[in-house]
């Protein structure tokens, strides 16, 4: 099931939203859901530290303009790769691409154009789709990321003739949160999950063990693509929704739809 916008009737009176991002990025999906009387539980499913190797990131970003093209996967990727480059300043004549909407406006909001980014599917697949994207033979390509990640981008601008490199300029662990009090307070607080990528649905699942897990698999959860729909059903859960990205704005348009519909 996917989600059309449309929130001017939104109430969410009574219902408890579990909001899993991490806790710098949560703040305004959750006063968003505050907006409309509902009850933003924060449980984060994922913590941003520095990179393993800051020297070796700083050598790597320092040739950052012999590049034709830097693409930013993530929000963190922008603001964690900004501060670390000469001057925190991105150099003129590369062409910035994002993988979705909430990147693109992170650049934007940092003060550079965004020349690509993807038009309806805010993912790897939807980046791949653009034009900008189909013609890179002979170019360099610098992909700005965390640890780890999907291969796909990578893999295929290089079957496409482009020679890619990565620079993580961050890295994602799994918080050693207590998921106690959560759990106790599941069942009277939490109505609706909100995920926006696999390591964090991963994570979450950890987090919770044994005596949560099945909480998580009978709540109806919100996530923001197609693979991670079918991921989650992978892990149990059975309702499962979907919203246009990970951007606030769909995330809380699928929420007031979600609460609307039940």
């Amino acid at each position: 099931m996917s989600f059309l916008p449309s929130t001017s009737d939104c109430n969410l009176s009574g219902v408890g939203v579990l909001v899993t991002r991490a806790e710098h990025q949560a703040t305004t999906l959750c006063r968003m859901i505050a907006a409309r009387n509902g009850r933003a539980v924060r449980f984060p499913a994922v913590e941003i530290i520095d990179p393993a190797d800051p020297q070796r990131v700083a050598e790597q970003l320092s040739h950052f303009a012999d590049y034709q093209m830097a693409v930013f996967v993530s929000p963190n990727a922008v603001l964690w790769g900004i501060k670390q480059l000469p001057d925190q300043k991105i150099p003129p004549g590369v062409a910035l691409a994002t993988v979705g909407k909430r990147t693109a406006q992170t650049l934007a909001e940092a003060g550079y154009a965004v020349d690509v980014v993807p038009e309806t599917s805010f993912d790897s697949e939807g980046l791949l789709a653009t034009p900008e994207l189909k013609d890179v033979a002979g170019k360099r390509i610098l992909i700005l990321r965390g640890n780890g990640g999907r291969e796909l981008l990578a893999d295929t601008l290089v079957e496409r003739g482009a020679t890619v490199d990565f620079v993580e300029v961050y890295q994602r662990r799994c918080p050693d949160t207590d998921p106690d009090p959560l759990i106790r307070r599941w069942r009277d607080d939490v109505d609706v999950v909100t995920v926006s990528s696999n390591i964090l649905l991963d994570n979450l699942f950890t987090m919770l063990g044994e005596a949560g897990q099945p909480l998580l698999q009978q709540t109806p959860m919100i996530v923001i693509s197609d693979r991670m729909r079918q991921h989650a059903r992978e892990l149990g859960c059975h309702e499962v929704y979907l919203s246009r990205s990970a951007d606030e704005q769909d995330l809380f348009e699928a929420i007031c739809l979600w609460a609307g519909n039940r």
